[in-house]
């Protein structure tokens, strides 16, 4: 049989011969046959395993029948919210509709349910009573047991229990479903699979489960938020496949939900058969009449090098999903994938990224977590680079040359973010040189994400002089090479910890550089991070400090205005910022001021306060030229 999409009606079962799926594969996203979409890879995985898999994208929640387009399957319904977080996918950080979801025909939104892995779950328990349920990707991973869900600013149930499914499949899949359908597939009944790591379920006695940490009840944790922050804590130590621990959930009488340890990584030869699957590499034809899925236009032309991140950012999710275990595709297989990029009609010469979660972490962090895992109360770049890490750039950099060689390629980009303290820990400096010559073009975009090393702390990222020192390298870099180069800086307001103080401090930052950004990121809590626990409990999970939390919308405002102080629109919110702040000292007509005082007040008053604060700092008023972003890395 020639290769094609997998059936979504059931004239393409009829096409295939079949009477009867193996499974049905329920998806909140459009169907994109791509290996970026997880839907793509658990359903061509699952057919590489002699599995008939038929595909139900953004089914109607509000019609029972949606759900039985292709019939009951033989052994289960796989279910997903999508690519993203249904929540995230509708709602701004504001709790505002999205105008536009790029995971659905023509960018159109409200083709999804708000918690869409659970409608969709109950949406099958209204017609099929015992057919097993399994709940897949990012929705039910990091909903796997008690979290704070911010749209509803409660304490919420493991998906399991909200949804009637009977597993969830957790983190990133591959070997775990395979291990679930096989089970199925020899006639196990689904409540009898509880052995199999990487997966979550549901049991009314918990005797058998010999090796289990308890964790507090859900009771508990819904009356005591810091028993809440603790188990959160604990599940967070037990992300690793070689440490992980089983860990039960109590709910009530005769509920528990156990979640067993990880899934172990994929070697690099199972990480190239995933992506050699025989994916179309691209959007259902029947959306075409729509315009297409919008996300394509995002990773068409894209390279997916690696997975895991021990980065461990604290308002990044990615150590709950993919894991601290650096899993990396060989040359050969993305060389071979890139030659297709160029096949394709559409193909311009350009490879729009090479990466992952962060591009340039091709290595586990060091030996001996690929025997012993990665350490739990130890982070491999926070505060401070571990001494076992191993930094070297060099594979990336042999990876990216063999891919600039390749014909058609006229130039491969880097746009995946980099680490850029792991960079700095490389001290041959080679993979900066690299990437300023070869795989940007004008401007590379980093996050330092702030400035205060306070807040910084409470984002597990480093300190800001650590910042500066890559500014400096980066300026010098491609002074060397005869580059006009720009660096864009992303930033976040209102992070646990970023008090109006720290805010002031960034907007002073901003000043100096001379740059102020077209968009910022108000911190998303958004389930399973480190800092989302942090903004619903008031405390530091890693140390249980107390910790300041900027949770009134009208101070998350005046936050993100102090990044954007030039904007006329936002004077009103940055003055009364500086008032709370007690710097009044940055109203005025000085050099150092943010903003001028409001036009019909003394501003000769203002202006001789302002010259004494100067005078007090040893500042002059003149002769100072105005900064811009092409300068500001000089300065550094």
């Amino acid at each position: 049989m020639s290769q094609d999409f997998l059936p979504v009606s059931r004239a393409d079962m009829e096409k295939r011969g079949w009477e009867q799926c193996d499974f049905v594969y329920i998806t909140g996203d459009a169907y994109v046959d791509h290996p970026s979409f997880g839907t793509a890879i658990i359903s061509r995985l699952l057919e590489a395993k002699g599995y008939k898999v038929g595909i139900i994208s953004q089914p109607d929640w509000k019609a029972e029948e949606s759900i039985g387009i292709l019939g009951e399957p033989r052994l289960g319904f796989l279910v997903s919210s999508g690519n993203m977080d249904s929540m995230v996918n509708h709602y701004s950080v504001s709790k505002k509709r999205r105008n536009s979801d790029a995971y659905t025909p023509g960018g159109v939104m409200g083709r999804r349910p708000d918690y869409a892995a659970v409608v969709y779950c109950n949406l099958i328990r209204r017609t099929y009573k015992k057919t097993p349920v399994i709940i897949g990707g990012i929705e039910g991973s990091l909903r796997r047991l008690a979290h704070y869900d911010y749209w509803s600013d409660k304490l919420k149930h493991s998906i399991l229990v909200d949804s009637q499914a009977d597993l969830v499949s957790y983190g990133m899949g591959e070997c775990s479903i395979v291990e679930i359908a096989d089970a199925l597939d020899s006639g196990i009944d689904i409540k009898d699979i509880t052995f199999i790591n990487g997966t979550v379920y549901k049991t009314a006695s918990v005797e058998n489960v010999y090796d289990g940490e308890l964790l507090p009840s859900f009771d508990q944790m819904k009356r005591d938020k810091r028993a809440y922050a603790k188990s959160f804590y604990t599940q967070y130590l037990n992300t690793d496949s070689i440490t992980g621990k089983r860990l039960i959930e109590p709910y009530r009488d005769n509920l528990y939900v156990v979640q067993n340890p990880p899934a172990r990584p994929l070697s690099m030869e199972e990480m190239d058969q995933v992506y050699s699957l025989p994916y179309m590499r691209k959007a259902h034809p029947s959306y075409e009449k729509d315009g297409g899925v919008p996300a394509m236009a995002e990773i068409k032309f894209s390279l997916i090098s690696n997975r895991g991140c021990f980065g461990s950012c604290s308002f990044c999710a990615l150590t709950f999903h993919q894991g601290r275990i650096i899993q990396a595709r060989s040359h050969e297989s993305l060389v071979e994938e890139a030659k297709l990029l160029t096949e394709d009609p559409d193909f311009k010469g350009y490879i729009h990224d090479v990466g992952g979660p962060t591009a340039n972490f091709r290595y586990p962090a060091c030996e001996k977590q690929l025997t012993k895992g990665a350490c739990k109360n130890r982070q491999c770049l926070f505060p401070k680079p571990c001494k076992n890490l191993r930094t070297d750039h060099t594979d990336y950099i042999e990876l990216l040359r063999k891919l600039r060689a390749i014909p058609k390629v006229k130039k491969v980009f880097v746009r995946s973010g980099i680490r850029f303290d792991y960079l700095l820990a490389d001290p041959g400096r080679k993979f900066l040189k690299e990437l300023c010559e070869h795989h940007i073009s004008g401007q590379l975009k980093v996050a330092p994400e702030h400035v205060s090393d306070a807040v910084l702390g409470r984002m597990g990222k480093p300190e800001n002089k650590v910042y500066r020192e890559f500014c400096r390298e980066y300026e010098k870099t491609n002074e060397k090479l005869g580059r006009k180069q720009y660096l864009v800086p992303y930033l976040m307001s209102s992070h646990p910890g970023s008090t109006m103080k720290a805010a002031v401090e960034l907007a002073e930052y901003l000043r100096d550089l001379g740059y102020m950004p077209e968009q910022v990121q108000d911190f998303y809590p958004t389930p399973s991070t480190i800092s989302t626990c942090m903004y619903y409990t008031g405390l530091d999970p890693r140390t249980m400090e107390p910790v300041y939390v900027p949770t009134n919308p009208h101070e998350k405002a005046m936050q993100r205005a102090l990044i954007q102080y030039r904007r006329p629109e936002n004077r009103p919110l940055v003055e009364e910022a500086l008032k709370l702040a007690g710097r009044t000292d940055l109203i005025g007509y000085g050099p150092k001021c943010l903003i001028r005082p409001e036009k019909g007040r003394n501003q000769g008053v203002r202006e001789e306060n302002s010259r004494n604060r100067q005078g007090k700092t040893g500042e002059k008023r003149s002769g100072r030229p105005k900064k811009t972003i092409r300068n500001v890395h000089k300065k550094k």
